[in-house]
């Protein structure tokens, strides 16, 4: 789980921007591990799909992220959208919603299905695979960050289907290549009882990934991630995440941002497609989803500590925003 892993980067475009990202990932209560060690030589073709058998990794997973670290050689990876990439060594493949994906090199004959090659390995939770056609190596370490409450956060609609990025002897990428190197180097080691640290690695890879792409994203981007770069959104989001309890108007938001409630309205249509009170809203039932999930906490209490005067007000805003009530989301 994400516990307060953050400080150990430079900011996106601003501490406080930064500061915004840290508290949103806080509230996914993020956990990850590595499940697979493969080695394939070419020529091959590997599908690996969107749904696991139950009888392999991933299968009792509800919202997943996946990694593919490329440790050496290369190939060609496709994503659900027909978006192709291709890798080389020192690349790392976020697919932010573990949609089924094509990875290949050479002219290979047959594409296999990923889960018809897994094989357990000497350490638990993690499988092996070694597959193709006897020639040039390509080696992945993959991993996943799951979350139950994936589902309704904007931090995941915001982000492309497939992110690449790559690690680097420089300076300024050290903490990327420093986690990777020892995620391939305790999956090698297949040592029992290493789960944990892979997890907390992973947990620090993820947000390092998404720090960096929030810090490269252009101007004129939309979404969450360019919302915490634009002057006036990103100094709302910063009062949002602080106090969330507040009895925002739109106007007091505007207000304490320093701008007029119609740029502030126009802003957030622009760079969020929402109104600022409906991001008020989303963001006060992340945080609900979270205590609902994992503590055991009362409804009336939890609605009280995110600003609602009445459990019934809570309960309705809650099943708007996710489609169920609180009860039914505390007992699945």
């Amino acid at each position: 789980m994400i516990g307060t892993p953050l400080s150990f980067a430079e900011t996106p475009k601003s501490a406080a921007a930064y500061d915004v990202l840290a508290e949103m990932l806080r509230s996914l209560r993020l956990t990850g591990s590595v499940f697979l060690n493969a080695s394939f030589s070419a020529p091959f073709g590997v599908l690996s799909p969107k749904q696991y058998d139950e009888n392999t990794p991933l299968a009792h997973l509800r919202h997943i992220s996946i990694f593919h670290l490329v440790a050496a050689g290369e190939c060609t990876i496709e994503a659900a959208t027909g978006e192709r990439k291709k890798v080389s060594a020192g690349d790392i493949l976020l697919l932010p919603f573990a949609d089924a994906h094509k990875f290949w090199n050479g002219e290979f004959s047959e594409m296999a299905f990923a889960p018809d090659l897994m094989r357990a390995s000497r350490m638990k939770g993690v499988w092996n695979i070694t597959h193709g056609g006897g020639g040039s190596e390509t080696r992945l370490v993959c991993g996943f960050i799951e979350s139950s409450e994936f589902l309704f956060t904007p931090v995941f609609r915001s982000l492309p289907t497939l992110m690449v990025d790559r690690t680097s002897d420089d300076k300024v990428e050290a903490l990327l290549a420093s986690t990777v190197r020892e995620i391939l180097t305790l999956t090698d080691a297949a040592v029992p009882g290493t789960e944990l640290m892979l997890g907390r690695l992973m947990e620090l890879l993820f947000v390092e990934v998404l720090r960096r792409y929030a810090e490269r994203l252009p101007a004129g981007e939309r979404g969450w991630f360019a919302a915490l770069n634009d002057p006036v959104v990103g100094r709302a989001l910063q009062l949002v995440h602080r106090d969330p309890a507040r009895r925002w108007t739109v106007e007091s938001l505007a207000r304490e941002a320093g701008t007029s409630r119609t740029v502030l309205t126009e802003r957030f249509n622009a760079v969020l497609g929402q109104a600022p009170i409906e991001y008020v809203t989303g963001w006060r039932m992340q945080l609900a989803a979270e205590r609902i999930r994992n503590s055991n906490d009362g409804l009336a209490s939890i609605a009280a500590d995110i600003g609602y005067e009445s459990e019934a007000a809570f309960n309705r805003a809650f099943k708007r925003v996710t489609g169920m009530t609180p009860g039914r989301w505390r007992d699945g």
